[in-house]
């Protein structure tokens, strides 16, 4: 197995990369091999100066690097020797089994669209974040900010995504889906929930449970938690802060610690044909690492190939 891994992506990159990438290979197999995509000099150098093991590495040179603010699908035509550029020529070449960036998200996202494009049947491919459970489970909620607006049958879709995502990649046994609104009401929320509903309540191809609250994102009521993107962003970015402010007061708990996005990684775009993960750009080491433990887990589980089996 190769993982494909920008290292010039993120706002610390590549120090925090190619750290992340160190770490990670301790804990990944023999034959999972990382390769480092951007300038190889640098990597080498870094690398030999850690006095990290080579042989769990290969190299790509990026001569050009996606800047965060520029235009994701004007960049990736102008720089297509940028490491995002060429994660995903490798990706579309099958030389690589995955491929993770904490770069521009805009260009990771217009790259798994028109590299790897969307696995047929799938109208919208979304990204998710996970919410500890007070149980010490995990809960799955998406989208997270792919699709800011979502019609009933994209939001289905959801729903299937997140199930087949919480069984084969994280065990979890006819995982309870739910669509967030705000009442447990068959009629409550605006337009477009209740026909989400009513298209959800007689499903065959999830567990569907009824609608929660946002109270009630952290309980066991669901394993996975379908809304839009613009909603399930305010709730990410809500937990996020959350977790900061109790850092700030110095304050520590066994579960509000869960909320560390560095415990997670990067999050995987589902319903694509192959497995791109995107990242946070202001990702730590240990976030890098545990990325790069999750594209494994990711390519081990075959999620597009299930994916594809659902859709077909």
């Amino acid at each position: 197995m190769k993982i494909g891994f920008d290292i010039m992506g993120g706002d610390f990159a590549p120090k925090n990369c190619l750290d992340g990438a160190i770490d990670a290979a301790k804990d990944l197999p023999a034959d999972v091999i990382i390769v480092l995509i951007g300038d190889e000099p640098l990597a080498k150098k870094y690398l030999t100066e850690q006095k990290a093991d080579i042989g769990h590495f290969e190299f790509v040179h990026a001569s050009e690097v996606l800047a965060m603010g520029e235009h994701p699908t004007k960049a990736l035509a102008q720089k297509p020797n940028s490491s995002i550029a060429l994660g995903y020529k490798l990706l579309k070449e099958d030389k690589i089994q995955a491929f993770a960036s904490a770069g521009n998200t805009g260009a990771m996202l217009v790259g798994a669209m028109f590299s790897v494009k969307a696995v047929p049947g799938v109208i919208r491919p979304c990204i998710t974040a996970m919410l500890p459970k007070e149980n010490g489970g995990f809960g799955i909620i998406l989208d997270v900010g792919t699709n800011a607006d979502c019609k009933p049958d994209v939001l289905y879709q959801f729903g299937v995504l997140g199930s087949i995502y919480a069984q084969e990649v994280y065990k979890i046994k006819n995982p309870k889906v739910a669509l967030l609104n705000i009442g447990e009401e068959a009629e409550k929320g605006n337009l477009v929930s209740q026909a989400t509903y009513n298209l959800m309540k007689d499903s065959r191809d999830f567990n569907f449970v009824g609608n929660v609250e946002g109270r009630d994102v952290f309980s066991d009521k669901a394993d996975v938690i379908v809304c839009e993107g613009f909603t399930g962003n305010v709730v990410l970015k809500t937990a996020e802060a959350f977790y900061t402010v109790i850092k700030k007061r110095k304050r520590s708990d066994e579960y509000f610690d869960k909320f560390n996005y560095e415990l997670y990684g990067a999050t995987p775009v589902l319903g694509i044909n192959s497995n791109v993960l995107i990242g946070h750009g202001i990702s730590s080491a240990l976030a890098f690492k545990n990325t790069l433990l999750l594209a494994k887990d990711i390519v081990e589980a075959k999620l597009s190939d299930k994916i594809k089996q659902v859709f077909q």
